[in-house]
């Protein structure tokens, strides 16, 4: 049951919206979403790279038996045209239900995601060629191991353990160790 406000809605985050909320909400709440896996699939030209140089940020691909945990924000309405902005490369929003992990909910909620048909998908590629990708990528928005670095510990304090994201992370950790 959905207990929101027809101006309210709950919107999911599973990548940098866990960590770099910059926007007003009402409540936060860890949540997760089932059929869906968290991959550093998508191209970033805007934020964690350029065009000439992509970086790679996170997407959701199904997966049937997979369960992705973020985070839940329940927003205003108005929020929409600042994260449609903020998730502008590739993404489009999509409805899907949530299920609150403290309050043991579930509700209807908005999440992102770049589908394999966008222009900026890059796809999949083995853990140490992803690593020195985003190792070697930076954009307007920082260095694409921020990004990856930040995410691993957001997804830590959460209390999820996401093998593809701390896999990468191990990878980077190796690179930048070498260098």
């Amino acid at each position: 049951m959905d207990d929101t406000l027809d101006d309210q809605h709950w919107v999911f985050g599973y990548g940098s919206l866990i960590y770099k909320v910059d926007f007003p909400y009402l409540e936060r709440e860890i949540a997760s979403l089932r059929g869906w896996s968290r991959r550093f699939w998508q191209g970033s030209v805007d934020h964690r790279g350029t065009p000439e140089s992509p970086g790679r940020v996170v997407t959701l691909i199904p997966d049937t038996h997979a369960l992705c945990r973020g985070v839940a924000f329940l927003v205003d309405e108005s929020v929409f045209a600042h994260l449609d902005h903020r998730e502008k490369n590739g993404y489009e929003r999509h409805k899907t239900q949530l299920c609150l992990e403290e309050r043991q909910q579930t509700v209807t909620g908005t999440f992102y995601i770049a589908a394999a048909d966008n222009p900026a998908f890059l796809g999949d590629a083995p853990d140490p060629e992803l690593a020195r990708h985003i190792a070697e990528s930076h954009g307007p928005s920082g260095s694409n191991a921020q990004y990856l670095l930040r995410l691993a510990d957001a997804l830590r304090d959460i209390g999820e353990h996401d093998p593809h994201v701390l896999n990468l992370e191990r990878e980077l950790l190796a690179l930048t160790q070498k260098g």
